[in-house]
């Protein structure tokens, strides 16, 4: 298989010029939240992955398929109807802390918001710690 470059990439981009950009105030307003969030239980900053992409630490990756590249730790992206958290798929505990987290949506390794008072934040931070050490766990080269 050809290993093809990722359209999403660490970028230079002011994040907070970014979150400026968000139409919906509750979500502009969200999205300051969680990059606190984040930030409180990661200790990094954020970063722009992509156009739209709020991220934090990164990892490289590699898949059995040749496929490789760089990702963020933990990250999020304010889209037009809903919150996307990018977290790990396969922590311990994962479905039962979704189980708890409030009112969401998930994919393999999203999970969808509509707006941040709808989770509990406390489970939130405890998801944001799991995906942390699980990245850390399988992808040591993570910072």
């Amino acid at each position: 298989m050809a290993n093809t470059a990722n359209k999403t990439v660490e970028t230079t981009e002011n994040v907070f010029n970014f979150i400026r950009t968000v139409a919906d105030d509750t979500r502009r307003e969200d999205s300051l939240r969680l990059i606190a969030i984040i930030t409180s239980e990661t200790g990094l900053e954020p970063r722009m992955w992509g156009t739209n992409i709020v991220g934090f630490g990164r990892y490289h990756y590699r898949y059995d398929s040749g496929h490789e590249g760089d990702a963020p730790l933990v990250g999020f992206s304010p889209r037009k109807q809903e919150l996307v958290l990018y977290l790990a798929a396969d922590f311990e505990g994962r479905t039962a802390l979704l189980h708890d987290l409030g009112k969401h949506r998930s994919g393999k390794a999203c999970v969808y918001l509509k707006k941040l008072a709808d989770a509990n934040e406390q489970v939130l931070r405890k998801m944001i710690t799991a995906t942390v050490d699980w990245i850390g766990r399988h992808y040591p080269d993570g910072r």
